[in-house]
């Protein structure tokens, strides 16, 4: 199991610190700062680079959300799924402490620019409501688990499921962006919110519950109506 938390806390560090830096550090940067797009494909890219690095060890979840869903489709016990996800939110504060220090290197630092954490209502990004982000969230990670469910059935392609779950997480951030900052990650909201305290800490509520549904509605979904039958077994022309 150590080996396995390991990956999950290596994992989620590098995408908290990967997508999170991206946006702190360099997504309006003067002159040739990222953006959005820049933002989301740093998230994306996590995602892949981790699954391929980190996925033969610990089936890459890097995310509590994705470790409930695949519980609920069936692919995961749920005698795994607490130690999993104390390790993915010790990865993701440790990535956030980190990305603390390189951040406040620079002189005019400030946590008022909201240090990449998640927010409704006046904290997002285009003050979009509570409702607007709470359907968002659902939605969003409910697509991303049907995504890493179909990408890594049994009958699927081998070898590509990093690089949908991948691309399929830098779609979500194009999107959502502008109205929660994206997080479809429990841990990946956590981290950012225990530095900037208070308003992000108070809003944390939504961004564990949200994805947590839509995650676990994805997972019964597809286990009930995608999954399809069993394959039969070969014939083998024996009696």
């Amino acid at each position: 199991m150590f080996p396995k938390l390991s990956a999950e806390f290596l994992g989620t560090f590098w995408l908290v610190l990967g997508g999170c830096g991206s946006a702190v550090l360099a997504a309006a940067f003067p002159d040739v700062g990222i953006g959005l797009t820049g933002v989301s494909l740093a998230f994306g890219l996590t995602v892949l680079t981790g699954a391929y690095a980190l996925g033969p060890i610990s089936g890459g979840h890097f995310n509590p959300a994705v470790s409930i869903g695949l519980w609920a489709g069936g692919r995961f016990p749920a005698g795994h799924l607490l130690p999993y996800i104390v390790a993915q939110v010790a990865g993701a504060v440790a990535a956030a402490g980190v990305l603390f220090v390189i951040a406040s290197g620079k002189a005019d630092f400030s946590l008022a620019g909201g240090f990449a954490s998640n927010g409704y209502g006046e904290h997002s990004p285009g003050q979009y409501s509570l409702t607007a982000a709470l359907l968002t969230e659902v939605v969003m990670t409910f697509m991303f688990l049907i995504v890493i469910l179909g990408a890594t059935h049994k009958r699927a392609p081998v070898g590509f499921a990093g690089l949908a779950i991948g691309l399929m997480l830098t779609l979500i951030h194009l999107i959502s962006i502008p109205v929660t900052n994206t997080s479809v990650n429990p841990a990946r909201s956590t981290g950012p919110a225990i530095f900037v305290g208070g308003w992000a800490l108070a809003q944390l509520w939504l961004f564990w519950l949200a994805p947590i549904a839509g995650a676990a509605i994805a997972g019964f979904f597809y286990r009930s109506v995608l999954e399809g039958e069993p394959e039969p077994p070969p014939v083998t022309g024996r009696v």
